[in-house]
């Protein structure tokens, strides 16, 4: 797989705001040298410029940033040149106040902040699109200039009547008649049938907020509303240099936008990763990694090929309540988790620390001490002296044979749905539980859309797909009748695409006669109260029993063969009812599992059902707490291992072959030592 920009490089770089320093030439100076002193190789460059690219309506001066990315790339820095809508000029948001956002409480926003735009307003589409026009007559076809950031993490919905107008608009191509509608969203439901598209409005905390099908809808329109706003964004862009490669920074588990959408859009997917790192006091990393790690392995999903880290902090953050640096060597153990889930970049916010404003107290490489004696700026040099030799691994590709179903349209319809259980329903918590023992055990997990081909995987998760569409349930039936394996859980197959009730059994849609069960009802449980599943026929190594939390459904098994049953102290419920069952259907076999359940379940079940199916880890051996590996296969085939150590303990791992250090030569043959918050880039010793 060729690298994703035309550099074929690790990319090493962090976002650069010279707009802040125009004043100060001697500093625009001086960060070139020791930028090249740091090992940077790129800056992204321009996020938040625009009143310094357009100081008053019309007037366009770009001759300030012309001389700062040619100097950077004579200097052998590359640009990602940014778009700057994340962040609207003062003088545009008094005289044009229909770009200020407007609340779901319909109170427009003053001017201030960022991130605050209205998608809709033909004003801001046409200030965005003009001033991306001049950007990309400048800079489109500049060697130096590599990639387009287009706009900073993406977000938010605006409820103004210009968007308001397009929502119905919207609702109109979707549905065609007021009939159509009144129907899909079940508006009979408290006398709320609509009579004229006019009456229809986006929800609100003071209106309308009891019609799922009106919210479900009002978040698909959002989506659509960003695309839209992202193609006018691109388009001049493209029209300069067709060949331009465009992504858009997101945000881990934001769930504000279909980001499987958006990605359509996208030569290269990056993202912005900030865990809160050192909450625990025993210095355990292991739930901070494998969250990010989770994350990542989206990106590199998305459009089946690395991603880049856009931004994370050398040291700190500045917004988080407890906003503790990244403690000694911790930054080159974070870099190196994200190359071993697919990352070709290391990238950081920021270059330097502002000397005003909200941000000024965020981790930078320079901070305000302006020194390069400081232990950050000496780990970010030291990083960026391995990243030089790792240029055998861009594009280097990741092999999953395990397939984790994500549905955003799923998520926001479960945690809309009031009932059965509002204190947390838990789906992205399933999720992640369900992708903890494959990350702790060293397997390549890759995260599929629903409308992503899953065919070619040996192992299907699908936690808690409560909205499904029945080309959807199609899909998932065939491929286990094609001999594929699933894993299904409870509360799925429960709505359809418009949050409205499937009548009859449950899983619908053919999935309970996948499954071979049947659900009878659900039993939501108190934070404090739990159950038992006691397994009565291992297929493979399990534990007598497991305890259960949240969600427990009452099943009954329909043809399937039952593995577990509920183990309870409730003496009005019958005995032996069904938990965990196994199904075979065509040439496959379907896994159904009625509780939400603690972690050493799905590591004892899910880790032994992949072994059944013959998919190999990264490394076949048994890894001590806290240590994770992966592995990632370079366009010549060399094979890259990775293994990183999350814990503030000394650690070993037995190896099953040699190995060899790529940075030190060293090899290792029986036993690899991993140093506290330790990480190791590897190849085979032979």
């Amino acid at each position: 797989m060729p690298s994703l920009t035309p550099y074929p490089h690790i990319i090493h770089g962090c976002d650069y705001n010279p707009e802040q320093w125009l004043h100060s030439p001697e500093i625009l100076k001086q960060d070139i040298e020791l930028m090249k002193q740091a090992n940077i190789n790129s800056v992204s460059i321009g996020i938040f410029a625009w009143a310094a690219l357009e100081p008053e309506e019309g007037r366009y001066e770009l001759d300030w940033l012309a001389e700062i990315v040619d100097r950077l790339w004579e200097n052998g820095i590359t640009s990602v040149m940014a778009t700057p809508s994340g962040a609207k000029p003062v003088w545009m948001s008094h005289k044009y106040p229909e770009i200020r956002r407007v609340s779901a409480s319909r109170i427009r926003d003053l001017q201030g902040g960022r991130h605050n735009h209205c998608y809709t307003s033909p004003v801001y589409r046409e200030k965005v699109r003009a001033i991306n026009t001049k950007l990309a007559e400048r800079f489109a076809n500049h060697p130096g200039v590599i990639l387009w950031h287009i706009s900073n993490e993406i977000q938010g919905e605006c409820h103004c009547e210009l968007c308001q107008a397009a929502f119905r608009e919207w609702l109109r191509e979707r549905y065609g008649t007021l009939d159509a509608l009144n129907l899909a969203w079940w508006t009979s439901f408290w006398s709320h049938t609509y009579t004229d598209w006019s009456q229809i409005e986006s929800p609100a905390p003071n209106g309308e907020n009891s019609i799922h099908g009106l919210t479900l809808d009002w978040k698909r329109f959002c989506t659509h509303q960003t695309y839209t706003f992202f193609e006018n964004e691109i388009a001049p862009i493209k029209a300069a240099n067709p060949n331009a490669k465009v992504t858009m920074n997101l945000m881990g588990f934001y769930d504000g936008i279909d980001y499987w959408k958006m990605s359509k859009l996208l030569d290269v997917v990056s993202w912005d990763c900030y865990p809160a790192w050192h909450t625990q006091q025993d210095g355990d990393e292991t739930y901070n990694a494998f969250w990010a790690d989770a994350y990542s392995d989206i990106c590199r999903s998305m459009l089946g090929k690395p991603y880049l880290l856009m931004e994370n902090t050398p040291s700190q953050t500045n917004w988080q309540g407890i906003c503790r640096p990244k403690t000694w060597g911790f930054h080159r153990l974070t870099a190196i988790s994200h190359l071993a889930h697919g990352a070709d970049s290391i990238q950081y916010f920021q270059w330097r620390q502002g000397r005003g404003g909200a941000e000024k107290f965020h981790g930078a490489v320079m901070t305000h001490a302006n020194r390069t004696d400081t232990r950050v700026f000496q780990e970010v040099r030291g990083l960026g002296e391995t990243l030089k030799r790792l240029d055998a691994l861009c594009g280097a590709k990741t092999d999953a044979k395990i397939a984790m179903l994500y549905d955003i349209e799923s998520h926001w319809a479960v945690n809309d749905a009031q009932g059965p259980r509002n204190d947390g329903i838990g789906d992205n918590d399933l999720m992640l539980r369900m992708y903890l023992p494959f990350w702790t055990a060293g397997y390549a997990v890759d995260f599929v859309s629903p409308d992503m081909d899953f065919s070619g995987y040996h192992l299907l998760c699908v936690p808690m797909l409560y909205l499904l569409r029945n080309d959807i349930a199609a899909r998932i039936r065939n491929y286990v009748k094609q001999g594929g394996t699933v894993v299904l859980t409870m509360h799925t197959g429960v709505v359809d695409e418009h949050d409205l009730c499937y009548m009859g059994d449950t899983p619908a849609e053919g999935l309970a006669e996948l499954a071979g069960i049947r659900v009878l009802e659900i039993d939501p449980l108190y934070d404090d109260e739990y159950e038992t599943l006691r397994i009565t026929k291992a297929p493979f190594p399990l534990a007598e029993s497991y305890r259960l939390e949240r969600l427990c459904e009452r099943i009954t098994a329909e043809g399937a063969e039952v593995l577990g049953v509920y183990e309870h102290g409730n003496p009005c419920m019958p005995d032996e009812m069904p938990c965990l069952t196994r199904n075979s259907f065509g040439r496959g076999t379907a896994y159904y599992a009625a509780a939400f359940a603690e972690d050493r379940f799905y590591s004892d079940f899910l880790l032994s059902l992949a072994e059944r199916l013959g998919i190999q880890p990264a490394l076949d051996t048994a890894f001590p707490h806290g240590v994770t590996a992966q592995r990632r296969t370079a366009q010549d085939g060399t094979a890259f291992w990775f293994l990183m150590n999350w814990t503030r303990e000394q650690k070993a791992v037995t190896l099953p072959f040699a190995l060899k250090d790529y940075e030190t030569d060293k090899i290792y043959q029986n036993k690899l030592p991993l140093p506290p918050y330790g990480a190791k880039i590897l190849v085979r010793a032979n």
